[in-house]
C-alpha cells in the first residue's frame, strides 16, 4: 500500500500544480488563498500544503518549471549552426508557442513574476537575467562577426528583443492583440524584423543578406 501512496504521489503534486495556474491566472494571485487551489484541484486542504508550504512556494515552482524550459530551450538553440537572426527567430517562436499553447501559465509568469515589483520579482532576478544574458550572447557573436552593428551593446538589444516579445504577450493577455494561429505566426517574423533591422548595418539590409 506505502509503495502504491509513493507512486500515485507525484501525480497529486501535478494536478495542485495545474490548479494553481488556472487560479492564479483567473483570479490573480493575491486574490486567492491555498484553499482555492485545493478546491480547484479536488484535494484536501491539507494535501496542499503536504507539498507546498504556501502559495508563494506554488508559484515560485510554477516559474522556476517553465523559466528552466527556456534557458534550456535557447541554450538548444545557440548551438545550431545558423545565423543569428534564424536562432532569434527561434527564440521568440519558442516563447510565443509557450503563450499559444499554455497561455493561463504564461499569463501567471509574466504578471505575477517578470513584470512584478515585488519580492517574486526580486527573488528571481538572477534567472530573469540569465535569459537575458543568453540572448545577449547570440547578438553579441553576430557583432563579431559583423553581421549586427557593433556599436548597438548586445546587452541592450537582448533586453529590447525579451521585451518585444513580453509586451506581445501582455498584448495577448489583456485583450488587445487577436488571438489566431495567423497573428501569432506573424507576430514571430514581426518582431524579428523589427529588432534585427535596427542591428543589421545598412549595406546588410540593402543588399538583403
Amino acid at each position: 500500500m506505502a509503495s502504491t501512496a509513493r507512486a500515485g504521489a507525484p501525480d497529486k503534486r501535478r494536478m495542485i500544480l495545474d490548479a494553481a495556474i488556472r487560479v492564479f491566472a483567473q483570479r490573480g494571485f493575491h486574490h486567492c488563498r491555498v484553499s482555492d487551489v485545493a478546491d480547484e484541484a479536488g484535494v484536501a486542504y491539507g494535501l496542499v500544503y503536504h507539498y507546498f508550504g504556501s502559495k508563494e512556494e506554488i508559484l515560485n515552482q510554477l516559474f522556476s518549471e517553465r523559466w528552466q524550459l527556456m534557458l534550456d530551450a535557447i541554450a538548444e538553440i545557440d548551438r545550431q549552426e545558423v545565423p543569428a537572426r534564424d536562432k532569434l527567430y527561434m527564440v521568440a517562436s519558442f516563447i510565443i508557442d509557450s503563450y499559444h499553447h499554455e497561455p493561463d501559465l504564461m499569463k501567471v509568469i509574466i504578471v505575477e513574476v517578470t513584470r512584478a515589483a515585488n519580492t517574486f520579482g526580486r527573488e528571481h532576478l538572477g534567472k530573469i537575467r540569465e535569459a537575458y544574458a543568453m540572448i545577449a550572447a547570440i547578438v553579441e557573436s553576430a557583432r563579431a562577426d559583423g553581421s549586427f552593428k557593433e556599436d548597438i551593446s548586445a546587452d541592450f538589444a537582448a533586453m529590447c528583443f525579451y521585451g518585444a516579445i513580453e509586451q506581445l504577450l501582455s498584448g495577448w493577455i489583456f485583450g488587445y492583440l487577436p488571438t489566431t494561429d495567423e497573428e501569432f505566426e506573424r507576430a514571430k517574423s514581426l518582431v524579428v524584423e523589427t529588432i534585427c533591422g535596427g542591428l543589421e548595418p545598412r549595406s546588410l539590409v540593402e543588399s538583403g543578406a
